[in-house]
């Protein structure tokens, strides 16, 4: 576990990096209120329609790249998706997560449809940047998978589709398929480090789930 928080720290603090350089950091003791927070969720939603998945047209100075990571778990296919699916979990396992604000949560036929804002305070040259990303999370049991596309500042759209498939054994495989979406300028370290971002997810909930933390 050492060993993925100091990676992670370091992929973190080089996209604090980005932050503080293309936005003012904020400080952590500034306390927004759930109300305001999302406000600001539908502000991003209004602006930026970041479930629109259509790739940016060629001149718009915008790219997209996909990447797909997998992890095997020790755990039963139903029990993991559950497990893995709700972002609370995640608190902890990223390093910087602080806390998950839902906003609006509903069912639409079999799915339900979570509107929500996770909250990181990253460590950055003696101050505290809060980084915010608004997402909607369309989780689908009877499939055994889940959608989430997000926003986040410098305008980075994320979409994710995470699937799960039993394996023999009582043994599960987590499929992320990440696609990233920055100005061109960006993308590549966006991609790089948002792709290993969520491996070290994986593996921190990988080991949370078997070692029964979870």
């Amino acid at each position: 576990m050492r060993k993925i928080l100091r990676v992670a720290a370091a992929q973190m603090s080089a996209a604090a990096f980005v932050l503080a350089a293309l936005s003012a950091p904020a400080n952590a003791d500034t306390t927004e209120s759930d109300a305001e927070i999302a406000a600001e969720w539908q502000t991003a939603w209004d602006t930026y329609h970041f479930t629109d998945t259509t790739p940016p047209a060629p001149d718009s100075g915008r790219s997209q790249v996909t990447n797909s990571i997998s992890v095997e778990i020790d755990s039963p296919m139903p029990l993991t998706f559950y497990k893995y699916s709700d972002f609370n979990n995640h608190i902890g396992k990223n390093p910087f997560l602080k806390r998950v604000v839902t906003h609006k949560e509903w069912r639409n036929a079999s799915a339900t449809y979570r509107n929500l804002t996770a909250i990181e305070e990253i460590p950055y040259e003696g101050t505290i940047v809060v980084s915010k990303t608004h997402a909607q999370q369309r989780l689908h049991p009877t499939g055994f998978y889940y959608e989430t596309d997000s926003w986040s500042q410098p305008n980075v759209v994320t979409h994710q589709k995470i699937d799960f498939t039993p394996l023999p054994g009582g043994k599960t495989r987590v499929t992320e398929n990440l696609t990233f979406e920055a100005d061109s300028s960006l993308i590549d370290f966006v991609a790089t480090n948002g792709t290993a971002s969520h491996q070290q997810l994986q593996e921190a909930l990988k080991q949370a789930i078997e070692s029964g933390e979870l």
